[in-house]
């Protein structure tokens, strides 16, 4: 394996804040399993139901040769977990980061079987990854790795069984090298292998902006539901990568006012509003948020709390915790990131009246849009744009009705309604299938 140094926070290719997810004593896949408790109480669900639904179906570990480009042989490991395939083919990205491992590829999996749960797209869930910097390789090292490990994954995946996507450090041209190695194998094309492809190899118009898209719907309900208008509203966003960004745009462009942006290098603040074009074309010219001449610099704890009305989260996970929530000032938080709230911020959050949007419903639009890709590639039909984004923007008020009335009738907060919906689904359907034998 690559040896790479992991600094407290690093920056993915796409832009997004990362930040170290290791915490003593407690996995990423132990806040999952403590999140998902939280709903089977509510439903009532015994001891067998929890013993399916805390535990993975497969889990492939993979430790694979690479010839780099010097000649030399590196060994990397990888992994593809699914956690659930009751509702459908497993469904979910694959990571390229120093910090995976197969903890947090079972977190992962595990909220992806919500996810799609939540807002009812007939997949399972799944998750995969390669433990790498993927900034240390060459072009031409980062295909021969990912080329192998396709082949060596490839025992799960397929169109009809795991369909991988883009995640952390991974990109549409990642996806067609993926697609290539999965058909050469099989003799033919098989483009509903993988979905956040390039649109000419059969990917989907609008995928690339569908989470921030989603993300800015789920607001937008939100709003509505809460009494406030979106129009004027402070926004902060953490992380200006390709979801951070999109929502950004699409907030400014619903009459927001983005106030605080930042990215790896830190973040910028203007109280009054920044400019939303000049910092993406600040940003297009320097790599980063960093200079920006239209507003003050601050730091990504200082931007986490600064004075707003609405907070995305977009980088990863932990990033509010139990010692930044209560300065958290925004009435509403949505999650465009995995996980970027703890258990114990949750609790915090919730008794300051902080409504939060959480993962599982508010960064769903990514995968609606890969699902809306894979059944294109499945009736080789191309939609067109338009249609993609009003499916998307109908299932995401739908999920959000959803949620908010099963929050409204427990009393409990939207993470909580979220993962009581997603779970009677897959217990519904797991049930209807039957234990076998």
């Amino acid at each position: 394996m690559v040896s790479t140094q992991v600094s407290p926070t690093a920056i993915s290719t796409n832009g997004t804040v990362q930040s170290s997810i290791a915490e003593p004593g407690r996995s990423l896949y132990d806040i999952a399993i403590e999140q998902f408790h939280l709903a089977a109480d509510i439903l009532d669900l015994d001891h067998g139901w929890r013993a399916i639904l805390t535990h993975c179906k497969r889990e492939l570990a993979v430790n694979f040769p690479v010839k780099m480009d010097d000649g030399s042989i590196e060994v990397f490991t990888g992994y593809r977990v699914q956690h659930n395939i009751a509702r459908g083919p497993a469904k979910g990205g694959l990571r390229y980061h120093q910090n995976v491992s197969i903890d947090e590829v079972r977190a992962l999996s595990m909220w992806m079987t919500w996810k799609c749960a939540v807002v009812n797209i007939p997949f399972g869930g799944a998750k995969g990854g390669i433990t790498v910097d993927p900034k240390r390789l060459s072009l031409s090292e980062l295909e021969r790795m990912t080329r192998r490990f396709a082949a060596e994954i490839s025992v799960l995946i397929g169109p009809d069984r795991d369909i991988p996507a883009p995640d952390v450090n991974t990109t549409p041209q990642i996806m067609a090298w993926i697609l290539d190695t999965y058909s050469m194998n099989a003799g033919h094309s098989v483009p509903g292998v993988v979905t956040g492809k390039p649109v000419n190899v059969g990917g989907s118009v609008g995928r690339n902006e569908a989470t921030g898209r989603g993300v800015v719907f789920a607001i937008q309900e939100a709003c509505r539901r809460s009494g406030f208008a979106l129009e004027g509203a402070r926004v902060v966003v953490q992380g200006f990568g390709n979801v951070g960004s999109v929502a950004a745009r699409m907030a400014a462009a619903a009459g927001a006012s983005v106030v605080g942006i930042s990215d790896v290098t830190g973040g910028i603040y203007n109280p009054k509003g920044l400019d939303m074009a000049a910092v993406v074309h600040h940003t297009a010219q320097d790599g980063s948020v960093r200079g920006f001449t239209g507003a003050d610099a601050v730091t990504n704890a200082e931007l986490l709390t600064l004075p707003c009305d609405i907070l995305i989260p977009a980088a990863l996970e932990k990033q509010i915790t139990e010692q930044n929530a209560d300065k958290v000032t925004a009435r509403l938080i949505a999650e465009a990131a995995n996980g970027p709230t703890t258990p114990e911020a949750d609790t915090i959050l919730h008794d300051k009246g902080v409504v939060v949007l959480p993962d599982i419903f508010a960064n769903a639009g990514g995968v609606t849009v890969s699902y809306f890709e894979w059944v294109q590639a499945l009736q080789a039909f191309a939609w067109s744009e338009n249609e993609v984004n009003s499916r998307l923007q109908t299932i995401m008020v739908r999920a959000f009705n959803d949620v908010y009335e099963i929050a409204q009738e427990h009393n409990i907060s939207m993470r909580t309604a979220a993962l009581v919906l997603a779970v009677k689904r897959v217990v519904d359907a797991t049930q209807t299938l039957g234990i076998f034998p």
